[in-house]
């Protein structure tokens, strides 16, 4: 059943589809795919949602190759540029492979003949928005932009004058970002980060048309802190795209929380793994998906537009658009509330 609803994306003036499709696997995440393979997800887009279809890539991505096979994919099936908004991180610019792998995140990319390297301040954040556009192949371009996890840059930085070197940096890559809107070039500026404090903290200074949390507005996670500011953002009329909702696959049982291996003999993995194995017989009590009902929070504060949802098998997709339109019994919420699993829904 295709989704057909539509909500408006803060004030950027664009209604988008309540799920937009995440690309890491264009780029070679973990293994390589067929380029038919690729061809086939592209095609699934189309199948899931009514358009305009929402695609959130980066230049990190693959090292510039998800943007490759989204342009080449887009140009081979015949779609029109007004049916896709292309959301383009920023930050990482592809440069020549100089070693037999890529240095950047070594073991994540497969067979990739490109590495990248990361272009902060007004000329480096141009340079990675024009190469973007080229990648594409000229017939598509970005309409939403935004710097690629502002968050890991700043911690990274080994001290505080760096760190703060760091931010003004990524400061001066949002000048000339709005300065790109300005110009017509791109519809809308915002912000993505697994750590909402950072997307608080730059709020503070930048006026984002949109944003994208990670991790962090969840079955599992949704402190009060949070639902404030999710509703200040609301009020102020910028738009909301949630991601990440599994914890990177651990609340559908994968090993990793938030893409790192936990320990589950470790303090912090015997809290995750008894949350998870609570969470999962109620679950099974209810004849709920644990994935299904991730999504169903995900998208159920009323500031959120749409969640991001990353797959490599197309059946996927269009299951999880059937999922966004079911109704679970509110008996599962109400569960999830007495046993100290969920705040609120």
């Amino acid at each position: 059943m295709k989704l057909t609803k539509k909500t408006a994306l803060g004030k950027s003036g664009l209604e988008i589809p309540q799920m937009i499709f995440g690309t890491s696997y264009l780029g070679n995440l973990y293994r390589e795919l067929a380029y038919a393979e690729k061809l086939e997800l592209i095609r699934g887009w189309f199948q899931c949602v009514e358009k305009p279809v929402v695609i959130d890539t980066a230049g990190k991505y693959g090292a510039g190759l998800a943007l490759e096979v989204i342009g080449r994919g887009l140009s081979d099936l015949g779609i029109d540029p007004e049916d896709v908004v292309i959301s383009n991180k920023l930050g990482w610019y592809r440069v020549p492979l100089r070693g037999a792998e890529p240095g950047f995140e070594p073991g994540v990319w497969v067979n990739l003949e490109h590495d990248c390297e990361q272009r902060f301040g007004h000329e480096g954040i141009l340079q990675c928005f024009e190469q973007g556009n080229e990648l594409l192949g000229g017939m598509y371009r970005a309409q939403l932009v935004s710097i690629h996890d502002p968050d890991e840059y700043l911690i990274a930085a080994e001290s505080p004058p760096l760190r703060e070197q760091r931010k003004e940096e990524v400061l001066e890559s949002y000048r000339a970002l709005f300065e790109l809107k300005r110009k017509g070039e791109v519809k809308a500026v915002g912000i993505g980060s697994k750590d909402w404090k950072i997307i608080r903290e730059f709020y503070a200074q930048v006026p984002f048309d949109w944003v994208m949390f990670a991790n962090s507005y969840t079955l599992m996670k949704h402190p009060q802190e949070i639902r404030e500011f999710l509703g200040q953002l609301q009020r102020d009329g910028v738009g909301i795209i949630n991601s990440a909702l599994f914890h990177g696959g651990f609340l559908t049982g994968g090993t990793q929380f938030d893409y790192r291996e936990v320990d589950p003999f470790s303090e912090e993995g015997k809290k995750l793994y008894s949350w998870r194995n609570k969470f999962n017989l109620l679950c099974v009590e209810h004849q709920v998906d644990p994935g299904d009902a991730c999504i169903q929070f995900g998208l159920s504060h009323p500031a959120i537009a749409a969640i991001a949802l990353n797959t490599s098998k197309p059946e996927k997709m269009i299951r999880n658009a059937e999922i966004i339109q079911r109704k679970i019994p509110e008996a599962f919420w109400t569960a999830l509330m007495e046993k100290g699993l969920l705040d609120r829904k």
